[in-house]
């Protein structure tokens, strides 16, 4: 849609809520607040589709504006954050998919190097891994249950420990793009190697299905949600190495909002993975449908949210737009 449709299109309605903001304590509150969840919703798809005019400069001010005026002595309702994760967050990420793609590759090639590193050398896997957590496995191998180091522990230890250490791992990924991108490749680059001598390790050992079906409970969630970390400082990064037409300052403090924001966006995924790994992966017994059921339930949520779902919201969201203006 061009620029100018879009603008035609939500003119009045941007002009009628920079009214009701300078009405102040005229105008209802709750009003507003709707009124700036549609303002954030155009806002993003102004970044995405318009991301150097005067229209987004507008909207940009608009919105810093109406935030102090509404929310300056107000919590953040709950409708609110739910529209962040519903809509706000999904409409802005579809344009960076592509630098998704990047992260994901980097993370299989390092996991691909570390699988032939483990199959070549036996030594590799104690390098990774170090010697205390392999003698540990070996010694579960050998009592037949090679994922039993999943059940140390208490389950509410345990789910707060992995927990805050996934977001942990998430957030150093995000903030090692500020030495830019090549800081976060790294992350992704160290833990890809370290996931694929750790999957072959158990491949070497004959157990590769039995600890493969218990690692991927949480492992599914957990890896998916570091790369898509690692893509939120891949954008950091790229900021800096390629501000475009903006000065770097500019472009690295826009790269910086939006690395954060994909970050924020992993953190219920990574209490889930949590959640999973505390006080699911420990029953090693269980049956094989219901690991594979959880697995691709698991699966399925993380491609949708991040990848189908902020697609067909972006494609809803045009259709709606041209239906209004009757243009393509």
């Amino acid at each position: 849609m061009r620029e100018a449709a879009f603008v035609r299109q939500n003119k009045e309605k941007w002009i009628a809520f920079e009214k009701a903001i300078n009405l102040g304590a005229t105008t209802n509150p709750d009003e507003l607040a709707n009124g700036y969840i549609q303002l954030t919703n155009d806002l993003a798809y102004a970044q995405t589709y318009y991301a150097e005019s005067k229209t987004l400069l507008y909207l940009n001010g608009l919105a810093s504006q109406a935030h102090q005026k509404i929310y300056k002595n107000k919590k953040e309702s709950r409708n609110r954050i739910f529209s962040f994760w519903k809509t706000e967050f999904p409409l802005f990420f579809k344009q960076y998919h592509n630098t998704l793609g990047v992260a994901f590759l980097i993370f299989v090639i390092a996991s691909a190097i570390g699988s032939l590193s483990a199959l070549n050398d036996a030594t590799f896997v104690r390098l990774i891994l170090g010697d205390a957590y392999v003698n540990e496995t070996l010694n579960n191998i050998a009592n037949g249950d090679p994922a039993a180091i999943y059940k140390g522990g208490s389950e509410i230890g345990s789910f707060l420990g992995i927990t805050i250490n996934n977001i942990r791992v998430a957030f150093l990924a995000f903030a090692f793009g500020v030495i830019t991108s090549i800081g976060t490749a790294y992350i992704l680059f160290s833990n890809g190697v370290m996931l694929g001598a750790f999957i072959t390790f158990f491949y070497t050992k004959g157990v590769f299905f039995e600890a493969n079906k218990q690692i991927w409970l949480h492992g599914t969630i957990e890896i998916s949600v570091i790369i898509i970390a690692g893509c939120a400082g891949l954008i950091m990064g790229n900021s800096i190495l390629f501000p475009k037409t903006y000065s770097r300052r500019v472009s690295f403090m826009k790269g910086a909002k939006d690395g954060l924001k994909v970050v924020i966006s992993t953190i219920p995924f990574f209490i889930l993975a949590g959640f999973i790994e505390g006080f699911i992966t420990r029953y090693t017994s269980m049956p094989n449908w219901l690991a594979f059921l959880i697995i691709g339930a698991s699966l399925f949520l993380i491609i949708f949210y991040y990848i189908v779902y902020p697609i067909l919201l972006n494609n809803q969201h045009e259709r709606q737009l041209h239906t209004v203006t009757g243009k393509p």
